[in-house]
């Protein structure tokens, strides 16, 4: 705060001015405090609060100390003498060490924050905690251990914080290297939500790490350009290579999505030669699942990457094989390396209209439309959009089974129109049943999808057998993934 000045000024018999350094302001403000623990007063214990437990870690019950602010107003209990006493008013600034080991956060964290709001800032060159052996860090039970935080959203409009949707969940990819979110499996799930657990790749960017074991593994590869790629390459380079990698719940740092990228890529720079070069050096023939759905990332120049694969070699490094079996084995559920097969392809054309589902019209949350069909006009039917996949998820995308895009037939309600929605492969408001009455059956909200020929609407209403506007004809289909699909 600001440090209220005394208009008399003083001074010792050498002419050495002194000043009044206590900060009026902000001692007013903290005799305004009210809460747990406020003034210094107790804290009103239940005898729940009493357990052996609160006091077992730390000598002190951390309950207690948990509830109780880390800005603690407190009463001024010195001799009354010192409320006037005046001290040099230039002074040497002065650097605060606090050693600690296996201490309580909270009231840890307390004296940092009383440091900070009781001592005139000009006089406080730095605070230093200095961790005095701990073993309560994951990293310090284990030097190999990469430690992240939970990522929260920072709106970036408004910037209220929350959570990111489904909070606790592995860290994964799709073969295009798009980063995921997968759930924990039950097999890896804890007692307690809010124990660390082990995840196949990072986020990017926020982790902790012991030095020396970053700069065994080689650091970053230098070969990466400006962003992108990294999070893949420090993640499989410390499972492969004798570390591991773990989330933890109890740390989280808040992040600000950006609307739109504000600053400009140099011209040449790629984050597919980023992608590129992580899979040439660490993903062996799994790379090979990347160029079928990226082939221009074939013939795409990785640069050299010698360096690279000599640290891999001379850290006796494990296959990606082995990764993919031994660590990121839930991986495959969500996003298989070999896409298995579609239950049906093509145009999808309404028997009562003869008119097709389109997507021409709308950017992504925009609403299906119906148009005329354009089977066998070539590329006009890609154009239009007139092609779609029922995927092995059992959603619906834009594109042929080879080249799907990453939006899906989404609805809300039984009776909301039908839109594209980012895929999330979760099921949900993205699951649909294509049954042998040739209705499209929305499990989520219990209605089918239905459409109007006079405004082109698609849209969700009160299943109807005999609606000849909620019969669907898909161009292909599969009859051994579909019965699969609909035994349930």
């Amino acid at each position: 705060g600001s440090h209220s000045r005394q208009k008399k000024t003083f001074f010792l018999g050498d002419g050495q001015k002194l000043k009044d350094w206590h900060d009026k302001e902000a001692i007013q403000r903290d005799a305004q405090h009210v809460g747990n623990g406020e003034q210094g007063r107790p804290y009103p214990m239940t005898d729940a609060e009493r357990v052996d437990q609160a006091y077992r870690e730390n000598g002190f019950n951390i309950y207690v100390s948990d509830k109780i602010s880390l800005n603690r107003s407190l009463p001024d209990i010195r001799h009354p003498n010192c409320n006037s006493k005046r001290y040099l008013e230039t002074l040497p600034n002065t650097s605060i060490i606090i050693p600690f080991h296996n201490e309580g956060w909270s009231s840890l964290l307390r004296t940092v924050h009383s440091v900070l709001n009781r001592s005139p800032p000009e006089l406080v060159a730095e605070i230093v905690l200095v961790d005095d052996f701990s073993d309560r860090d994951r990293i310090a039970r284990n030097r190999k251990t990469i430690v992240c935080p939970m990522i929260d959203v920072i709106d970036h409009d408004d910037f209220r914080y929350e959570t990111q949707a489904g909070d606790a969940m592995r860290g994964a990819f799709d073969w295009e290297m798009y980063y995921k979110r997968i759930p924990i499996p039950p097999e890896l799930q804890k007692a307690d939500p809010s124990d660390p657990f082990e995840s196949p790749v990072m986020a990017g960017g926020l982790f902790a790490v012991d030095r020396k074991w970053f700069w065994e593994l080689g650091g970053y590869d230098p070969g990466l350009e400006i962003w992108g790629g990294e999070q893949y390459e420090i993640s499989f380079k410390v499972w492969m290579c004798g570390g591991r990698m773990e989330d933890i719940p109890c740390s989280r740092v808040g992040h600000i999505y950006r609307k739109y990228v504000p600053y400009k890529v140099p011209a040449g720079v790629s984050l597919a030669r980023n992608l590129k070069r992580v899979a040439e050096v660490w993903m062996d023939e799994y790379a090979e699942y990347i160029y079928q759905r990226r082939p221009e990332y074939r013939h795409l120049s990785a640069g050299d990457v010698a360096v690279q694969k000599k640290l891999r070699s001379s850290l006796n490094c494990k296959s990606f094989k082995w990764f993919m079996t031994k660590i990121a084995w839930d991986l495959p559920k969500f996003y298989p390396p070999v896409e298995p097969p579609a239950a049906a392809w093509g145009e999808i054309r309404n028997v009562g209209t003869g008119l097709c589902a389109d997507t021409k019209h709308g950017a992504l949350g925009s609403p299906l439309r119906l148009e005329g069909c354009v089977r066998g006009r070539g590329e006009a039917a890609w154009n239009n959009m007139q092609v779609f996949t029922f995927t092995w998820r059992e959603d619906i995308r834009p594109g042929d089974p080879q080249h799907t895009k990453k939006f899906c037939f989404d609805a809300i309600s039984h009776t909301s129109p039908v839109t594209l929605y980012d895929c999330h492969s979760m099921k949900g408001n993205q699951l649909w049943k294509y049954r042998k009455d040739k209705t499209l059956y929305h499990p989520v909200s219990g209605s089918c999808m239905d459409c109007s020929e006079s405004d082109h609407r698609i849209f969700m209403n009160t299943c109807n057998p005999s609606s000849l506007t909620q019969q669907w004809l898909f161009e292909h289909t599969n009859s051994t993934v579909l019965e699969k699909f609909n035994r349930n």
